[in-house]
């Protein structure tokens, strides 16, 4: 105890030196001991690099689009809640109320009041309890190196020790803290005017748990702004920086507990400990002359009223547009397009969104957005019992890329707790901006196997063979892939499929059409086109790492897709070929109003403008009267192209665009579904809607409704003319390969302008291994496939045609052609003798020599004695 107070006696002698004459240097000091104290004092560190306090970050949207002014504020995201102001945004109330009870000297010292600080010292050396004795400059100092503990800290722990390092003024430390504490104040008040230092300081205050600034704090604790406040809510306010979370009256429980464990300062007590602080505060305030007797009485006689007025952070407060707002979200987190403005890591991006005070404005369009949450709420469930029933749409500028409206089913929820009907997920949106693993694409994928086909050289009026039955050869980067028969129930109601044009087969969405077409291609070369539009998989990753890459099924869109990557696709195409990358930020400025640097504009051809232009024709087909898309069409005479999509039973899609706006509509289950059968758990087409639409019809009228708006703000014009060269069909030669080896027949063919695959190994009259023939031959279009019939070297002999003969005549037919005859009688009434009724293979068919070929006959009886019935009795 004597050494303690020895020390500051020490301690006390060198603070009143130099503050004497660092504060006020018109006084002599002379002497040793004053020279050392000043030299000891000069040593300290003596600047403080005050930082701009931690600040939240908002997102803004734009009413109209037509200026700054036109912005308002979707949601906010922060460590602190702070909102910092001018100084004329201050009520007078406050400032006169934190100096009288916290520095009633404050505009006489030059940083340090030396009563003050005597007198706190000799109190905290005397007592258990401390005194602050801090003049407001000595306060701000400490709240920016508690700040930085906060900013840099990298746990709580190391958040709390910093902490309580930076407030201990108890033992040697403490005095020594203190003393830094002071040469800091002096110097900050060499650099700034007394009215920034009290702004900073109440900007950078705790009011309270997360609540930061006296901005935030008036609107928490009673819902005006700091200019607004009433006397005692001012002294309240003031009163509360002593010991804000003893003081805060946002707990009505109580904020803190007496000796006895028992909650104090609770609504049930008035808030007994903030009333008696408010009151000290006031007293304080007449005592200073800064209010009048009457003004005081009236005051004190006030009770704590607090109106609570938390500040909703995160994208929940944006309500509707809160999945936008998430997009955006995870834009700042996560996308690395943006590490110029918001870092390489999530930990800086982290920060920054919750502490850098950005200001993010973004590209959405208040119009559309409005109408597709309405068309959404107004037609789409958010639940339906036996599925998890999902919608989303969005909406984007085929010019830009930027995002102009998303909006979605379910309630943004992004706690633990949430309901069936609400969801943390984007459905619109890629995993890495905040979505699942996207939905299986459907037909809207056939727009890549129409592009392709252009590409090629095919005509969209090419005319080919859709029926169902057909086993057809595929390949992936040249090399054969595995065959396909197709089957009635590839199609939609089990359509057998028909003889018809590229572009019919679009307007029908034919899939054994789509499969006839992706048999003249190269299914991975399809692959390719949707990736050099910008296409992956719903989680992130490339296309080569769907299942089924090199199948068939994947061209009718077996893949996981994001909704926007769909969108983007399309918007390509309307945009002549050029894909602008989606973005929903259109700039972002700093707590200090310096522009960010933001990505250069992402636009790159990607399509030829003329194949551009004959897709859009092709699949403005889908739109027309009577065809797949035609329920989703405007109809107000602007020019659209679009395709429908579904994937078995449980996802449904509707894409459509004009020149100025892609939508794009997906309805689907967003978990679970039993994509196998018809009738399943999930299935859209059995499941009805409140209003009375089955669930898959519910893409058309959210298609129609949000690109109607769109239309009606933005129009649209017509499309570029179709490449004449693309629309006619050119018929060519195809070259006679017979005898070649496949490697060169397969260069013959690509030298015409075809591409050849080799097919299976046959009847033929060639060596073994070499070409007997080709499908097609004669002529065919140019750039069609043509398959290789391969040769086994054993000679062609052609079925002969015994339909009617007797059993015996016709096997002695077969025979006498070198092939081998195995009969097969059935068993059947009033048959005139034993006639044949057909062969397998049929008669016409091309066979090795000595093959088996099957008799089919009917006679009254077979099996007689074991054997087929030839018509002999015996």
């Amino acid at each position: 105890m004597l050494g303690g107070f020895l020390g500051l006696i020490g301690l006390s002698a060198i603070a009143g030196i130099l503050v004497t004459a660092t504060v006020t240097p018109a006084i002599a000091v002379s002497g040793y001991a004053a020279s050392s104290a000043i030299s000891l004092f000069d040593s300290l560190p003596g600047y403080l690099e005050v930082d701009r306090p931690m600040e939240p970050t908002t997102i803004y949207a734009s009413t109209t689009g037509d200026s700054d002014e036109d912005y308002y504020e979707l949601a906010s995201f922060y460590d602190q809640n702070r909102e910092p102001v001018e100084y004329d945004e201050v009520s007078p109330q406050i400032y006169d109320a934190v100096l009288s009870s916290e520095d009633p000297r404050f505009y006489e010292h030059g940083g340090v009041d030396l009563i003050g600080t005597s007198r706190a010292l000799i109190s905290n050396t005397l007592s258990e309890n401390t005194q602050g004795g801090s003049s407001i400059s000595q306060q701000y100092v400490k709240n920016v190196q508690v700040q930085a503990c906060e900013r840099e800290a990298e746990d709580d722990e190391e958040r709390i020790e910093c902490y309580n390092e930076a407030i201990d003024s108890t033992g040697t430390d403490g005095y020594k803290r203190k003393l830094q504490e002071m040469r800091y104040a002096i110097t900050i008040e060499q650099e700034y005017s007394k009215e920034d230092i009290l702004l900073g300081y109440l900007n950078l205050a705790n009011f309270g748990g997360i609540t930061y600034g006296i901005e935030a704090a008036a609107q928490y604790y009673f819902g005006v702004s700091a200019k607004d406040v009433s006397l005692s809510q001012a002294a309240t306010l003031a009163g509360m920086v002593q010991n804000p979370n003893t003081y805060r009256i946002d707990r009505p429980e109580g904020s803190t507990t007496n000796s006895s464990g028992d909650a104090v300062n609770s609504k049930e007590d008035g808030y007994a400990l903030t009333l008696d602080r408010r009151n000290y505060v006031l007293n304080r305030m007449l005592t200073e002359g800064v209010i009048t007797q009457e003004e005081h009485d009236k005051a004190r006689e006030e009770g704590i009223e607090p109106n609570i007025s938390p500040s909703q952070q995160g994208c929940a407060a944006a309500a509707g547009t809160a999945y936008f707002c998430e997009y955006v979200k995870n834009t700042i987190l996560y996308d690395d397009r943006y590490d110029a403005a918001f870092g390489d890591t999530l930990e800086e991006r982290s920060d920054l969104l919750t502490r850098g005070g950005l200001e993010v404005y973004t590209t959405l369009d208040n119009d559309l957005q409005w109408q597709a949450q309405q068309t959404m709420q107004n037609h789409v469930p958010s639940e339906v019992e036996g599925l998890d029933l999902g919608g989303a749409t969005v909406q984007l500028d085929p010019k830009t890329g930027n995002v102009l409206s998303m909006a979605q089913n379910t309630r943004f929820n992004e706690t633990e707790s949430s309901g069936p009907d609400e969801s943390a997920l984007i459905y619109a949106a890629d995993s890495q901006h905040g979505g699942g693993s996207g939905f299986s694409a459907g037909s809207t994928y056939k727009m890549f196997t129409i592009i392709d086909w252009l590409e090629n050289g095919r005509s969209a009026n090419e005319v080919l063979d859709g029926r169902a039955g057909q086993t057809l050869p595929f390949t992936c980067n040249g090399a054969p892939a595995a065959s396909y028969t197709t089957q009635r129930t590839d199609n939609f109601a089990g359509a057998g499929g028909q003889v018809d044009t590229v572009r019919d087969f679009t307007g029908l969405s034919l899939n054994t059409g789509f499969y006839a077409m992706a048999s003249q291609l190269d299914i991975c070369e399809i692959h390719e086109v949707a990736a050099r539009m910008g296409v992956t998989l719903g989680d992130g990753k490339p296309l080569t790492g769907m299942s089924g890459y090199d199948g068939a099924f994947s061209i009718v869109g077996s893949a996981n897709i994001a909704p926007i990557d769909i969108a983007s696709a399309y918007a390509t195409v309307a945009n002549g070929g050029v894909r602008c990358e989606p973005t929903a930020i259109l700039g972002v400025t700093d707590a200090g109003g310096d522009e960010l640097e933001m990505p250069d504009e992402q636009c790159e051809q990607v399509l030829d403008a003329n194949i551009a232009a004959t897709t859009a024709f092709t699949m403005s087909r889908v739109m027309e009267g009577g065809q797949t898309g035609s329920s989703a069409n405007v109809g107000d005479g602007i020019a659209t192209f679009g395709k429908t999509g579904t994937h078995q039973w449980i996802q449904s899609w509707m894409v459509q665009s004009t020149t100025n706006v892609a939508t794009a509509a997906w309805i689907g289950n967003a978990t679970g579904g039993d994509p196998t059968r018809e009738g399943g758990q999930g299935d859209l087409f059995s499941n009805w809607a409140p209003n009375g639409s089955r669930l898959s019809d519910l893409r058309y009228v959210v298609s129609r409704e949000n690109q109607a708006a769109a239309n009606a703000k933005y129009g649209g014009e017509a499309f570029p003319e179709p490449d004449s060269n693309l629309t006619q069909v050119v018929e060519k030669d195809v070259p006679n390969v017979a005898g070649m080896s496949p490697d060169d027949a397969i260069a013959t063919l690509q030298a015409e302008g075809f591409r050849g695959v080799v097919g299976s190994e046959g009847p033929g009259e060639q060596d073994k291994g070499r070409v007997e023939s080709t499908d097609p031959s004669g002529t065919a279009p140019a750039g069609s496939l043509i398959t290789l019939n391969i040769s086994d070297g054993k000679g062609v002999v052609t079925v002969p045609d015994v339909t009617g003969m007797s059993a015996a005549d016709a096997a002695s037919e077969i025979f006498s052609e070198g092939l081998r005859a195995e009969l097969s009688c059935k068993q059947a009434k009033d048959v005139d003798g034993r006639r044949v009724t057909h062969t397998e293979p049929s008669a016409g068919s091309q066979v090795s020599d000595e093959a088996t070929v099957k008799v089919f006959y009917e006679a009254t009886k077979c099996g007689l004695k074991g054997r087929e019935n030839d018509g002999d009795d015996d």
